[in-house]
């Protein structure tokens, strides 16, 4: 092997290590949630799979970033993470005035209260209020749930081209024939003015939805109402789907608005 070849073999060896120790960090930093706001190296380890030199090799590194902050139980999110979630919030906040919507929503009608943006292939949870309920649907702001899949789905759909639905549904465990499907389903929807889905994506789950409208009258997110299927017999499934409708256009008239919309 010549000189070149060598180098260029050793360039994409310290590349794939570099991705792979990114990853690794990344996938510490995931470990912290709500309900876990600290980890331990042995939670890394055991987590990850990582040899314990390797893992505080990593964890050295994101305290040195500010990622990561030494606590006496373990590690927690240290202040540059919070820097990002600062950035991230400012950017990613609904309006006010949307959340009170959704709110008042989800308080009169006992059910999750979901928004999503479609991005892609997957459609993104931006705003949502939960049910107060013990059991109920919970979607966190940043999820990603599939387009081929969900009452949502069906309302982002609405304006998609041919070759967006045909990798949405290429990316789908039907194939890429289920693009008309897909394309039936948006229609249905768009005509009767609503969308229902029972346990599409998740098992025992029904969901309600309808479109947010922009300036132009596209469809840019989904307003949404989701619980167990128990909940949501037929006779309620409408009045669901006249409430959701009535906050929809308030939230439409309100001119709503999102960085990661791209129809406005």
């Amino acid at each position: 092997m010549d000189d070149k070849a060598t180098q260029a073999e050793a360039g994409r060896e310290q590349h794939s290590s570099g991705v792979r120790s990114v990853r690794r960090a990344l996938d510490i930093l995931n470990l912290l949630s709500e309900d876990r706001p600290v980890i331990t190296l042995r939670e890394i380890t055991d987590a990850t799979g990582l040899a314990k030199t390797t893992a505080l090799r990593l964890i050295q590194t994101l305290e040195e970033s500010g990622l990561l902050w030494s606590d006496p139980a373990g590690y927690t999110a240290g202040p540059g993470l919070w820097r990002w979630a600062y950035l991230a919030r400012s950017q990613w906040d609904v309006p006010r005035e949307t959340r009170k919507v959704m709110r008042d929503l989800s308080d009169r009608l006992g059910e999750t209260v979901n928004l999503f943006i479609a991005r892609d292939l997957h459609r993104v949870c931006v705003a949502h209020e939960e049910s107060p309920h013990p059991l109920r649907h919970v979607v966190d702001v940043g999820d990603e749930q599939p387009l081929w899949a969900g009452a949502s789905s069906k309302i982002l759909l609405r304006n998609a081209s041919e070759t967006q639905l045909r990798r949405i549904a290429a990316a789908s465990p039907h194939g890429e024939e289920y693009a008309d499907r897909l394309r039936t389903r948006a229609q249905e929807a768009a005509e009767r003015g609503y969308a229902v889905s029972s346990s599409e994506w998740d098992e025992g789950l029904t969901a309600v939805a309808v479109p947010i409208t922009g300036r132009s009258g596209t469809v840019i997110a989904s307003l949404s109402l989701s619980g167990p299927s128990q909940r949501f017999p037929y006779e309620a499934v409408e009045r669901f789907a006249e409430d959701l409708a009535a906050a929809a256009t308030l939230i439409s008239d309100q001119g709503f608005s999102h960085p990661l919309s791209s129809n406005r």
